[in-house]
C-alpha cells in the first residue's frame, strides 16, 4: 500500500511498525488527554485482535521525519470503526488529526464500505468539531461505568440461577442485535476466550440473561437481556449474583446507552460513572445491522 500524503504530512501504514512502536506512539499522543487510557504492548495487541483492527489500513502520521500521530481502523462486515486517534500535543491544530481521519475514510471507500462509526469523549470539543466537519453525526451518549470490589460479601437476590459456559453465552448473544457500539458488538465478544454467562428466573416469573468477559482482575463487557419482567429488577438480580460470585474483582463496563432501562440497577449496586462518550456515525447503517431478525 502506498504512503498517503497531505502537504508535508505523510501517512504510513501502521502495519509497518511493531506493536511496541505503536504503543509508544499512542501513549505519547495521550499524555495530556482528558482520559489518557495508557496502553502497554500486550494490551494493544489484544485490542487489535478483539476489535478487528486492520493495521495495514491504519496509519501513523509523519511530518518532516517526526512522528506526529496515529489512528486505527477496525473493519467488519459492511462497517468500519475509527479508534485510537491521537496527535502529539505540541503539534495539534496543525492538520495531523484531519489528515489521519481522511486517510482512514479513504480506506473505507477502498473497501466499498459506506458506514463508519466512532466515539469521542464528551467535552473533547476539537475532536468533536473535526468529526462533524467530516460528515459524522451524533447518535447518542454512552456511559463508562466502574465498580470497586465490595468489602462485604453481597447476598444474591433469590432466583433460579444457571451458570452458562462460553458456548452457551455466545449462542444467546447471537449476531442479530441491531447497531451496537463497536466494543459491544457480538464479534468483540467472540474473540475473547473468557466469556461466560448466567441465566436467571425470579420467583415472580421474571427472566433474562447476562454474558460477560472475566479477565484476571476485572469483569468487563456486559451484554444482557430481560426476556420477561422489569429490566431494572432483572439487572439488579444479575449483578447481585455476579458480584457474589466474583467479590474480589473490579468491574469496568463501557459504552452503555444513557437511556438503557437497566441502568438504575447499576447505580444501586454501587457503580459510578467514569466519563461519557458521544457516539457518532457517518453514512447509514446497513439494514442487516439496523433490524434484528
Amino acid at each position: 500500500m502506498p504512503h498517503l500524503s497531505n502537504s508535508a504530512i505523510n501517512l504510513i501504514p501502521a502495519g509497518q511498525f511493531t506493536i511496541d512502536e505503536l504503543t509508544e506512539i499512542y501513549n505519547q499522543t495521550r499524555v495530556d488527554y482528558l482520559v489518557p487510557m495508557p496502553m502497554n504492548a500486550a494490551r494493544l495487541a489484544k485490542y487489535v485482535q478483539d476489535y478487528d483492527v486492520d493495521l495495514a489500513r491504519s496509519f501513523v502520521a509523519v511530518e518532516n521525519g517526526h512522528l506526529r500521530g496515529v489512528a486505527m481502523l477496525g473493519v467488519r462486515n459492511e462497517r468500519t470503526w475509527i479508534t485510537r486517534l491521537g496527535v502529539i500535543p505540541s503539534t495539534r491544530r496543525g492538520g495531523v488529526g484531519e489528515a489521519l481521519m481522511r486517510g482512514l475514510l479513504e480506506q473505507s471507500v477502498d473497501l466499498n464500505i459506506d458506514f463508519t462509526m466512532l466515539e469521542v469523549i464528551k467535552n473533547n470539543t476539537p475532536a468533536h468539531q473535526l468529526f462533524l466537519k467530516l460528515g459524522f453525526y451524533e447518535i447518542g451518549e454512552l456511559l463508562i461505568l466502574r465498580r470497586s470490589p465490595s468489602r462485604t460479601l453481597l447476598e444474591p437476590v433469590v432466583a433460579d440461577a444457571k451458570r452458562l459456559e462460553r458456548y452457551e453465552a455466545l449462542d444467546l448473544i447471537g449476531y442479530d442485535r441491531g447497531t451496537q457500539p463497536w466494543t459491544n458488538q457480538s464479534e468483540s465478544m467472540r474473540h475473547s476466550p473468557e466469556v461466560f454467562g448466567m441465566r436467571l428466573t425470579l420467583p415472580d416469573g421474571s427472566r433474562g440473561w447476562i454474558a460477560y468477559q472475566r479477565e484476571k482482575f476485572t469483569l468487563t463487557h456486559f451484554i444482557y437481556k430481560t426476556e420477561e419482567g422489569d429490566p431494572e429488577k432483572m439487572a439488579y438480580a444479575f449483578l447481585s449474583h455476579l458480584h457474589h460470585q466474583y467479590p474480589r474483582l473490579d468491574t469496568h463496563i463501557e459504552n452503555i446507552q444513557v437511556n438503557d432501562p437497566h441502568l438504575p440497577a447499576f447505580y444501586k449496586m454501587g457503580y459510578v460513572e467514569s466519563f461519557r462518550r458521544i457516539e457518532m456515525w457517518r453514512g447509514d447503517p446497513p439494514e442487516s445491522l439496523v433490524s434484528p431478525k
